[in-house]
């Protein structure tokens, strides 16, 4: 079953919303989903836009975004420097004073979702990955250059993870998750050799900065583990079979109580 790409909104009170990653197809999402529609003239839902990393199907989005209306941007400072620097296009967001808004995510540290009073928090963490393809030599990598997120909204203490891009599990990823209500992670490919195979890369999911889901090292056995009441795979490569609902790797995920994001999903908290 198609998907279009890798993006979530959030809210706590259904009227500020924010955006977690923004894809290439973000005006296609946002028709999509009347809660972002504008309800005035120059008016928009989107209170802010959150990115895990700075690889383009994460970040172009915010390309399309250059029209009147302020951005705030939630990000670390190498996503930061590396989608500003350098990049003529940035210059389509700085048509006016204060069209863009950098808040700086620092690693481990809680920070409010927009104002004050705003009941959502974000913390942001390490998560094993890499450098864009864009930004490959040009600089080392560190560990702001992925991150996952925990959210929180501090009236229910409900709280969700988000992890759309994993090299591999480790202990840091354990306790971040260990006790989450709901948790989103990297689906992007079921086995290791699966561009090979399909013909259509030359690449191994490692190799990409990707854990595979299945086999005995794999996610589907570490998102197993997590008592988190719903675990969904999210950021799912079109070659996998994960998105054919009569694939046998479909019926070992969802055996294993596992669900797999879909355009249009909601999750209440």
């Amino acid at each position: 079953m198609a998907r279009r790409q890798e993006s979530v909104a959030i809210s706590a009170d259904g009227d500020a919303w924010f955006l977690l990653n923004a894809s290439p197809e973000i005006r296609e999402q946002i028709e999509s989903f009347p809660p972002l529609w504008p309800r005035q003239a120059r008016h928009s839902s989107i209170a802010g836009i959150v990115l895990t990393n700075g690889d383009l199907d994460h970040c172009l989005g915010l390309l399309s975004l250059r029209e009147s209306q302020p951005i705030a941007i939630y990000a670390t400072s190498a996503v930061r420097i590396g989608f500003t620097e350098g990049n003529v296009l940035y210059r389509t967001l700085e048509r006016f004073d204060g069209q863009v808004t950098w808040r700086i995510l620092s690693l481990g540290v809680s920070r409010v979702l927009g104002r004050d009073d705003s009941s959502l928090s974000i913390t942001a963490f390490a998560v094993p990955g890499k450098r864009p393809i864009h930004l490959e030599g040009r600089g080392p990598p560190t560990d702001d250059d992925n991150v996952g997120l925990l959210i929180r909204d501090r009236t229910t203490n409900r709280t969700m993870a988000y992890v759309p891009a994993a090299a591999t599990w480790t202990a840091a990823l354990d306790r971040m998750l260990a006790e989450v209500d709901v948790v989103f992670f990297d689906g992007t490919f079921w086995s290791s050799a699966e561009l090979l195979t399909a013909g259509v890369g030359a690449k191994r999911a490692e190799d990409m900065a990707h854990l595979p889901i299945g086999g005995p090292a794999g996610s589907l056995f570490q998102l197993r583990r997590l008592t988190a009441a719903r675990r969904i795979l999210i950021h799912i490569n079109n070659t996998n079979p994960l998105l054919r609902d009569d694939s046998p790797e479909r019926a070992e995920a969802t055996g294993a109580g596992i669900e797999i994001a879909f355009d249009g999903m909601e999750v209440v908290l």
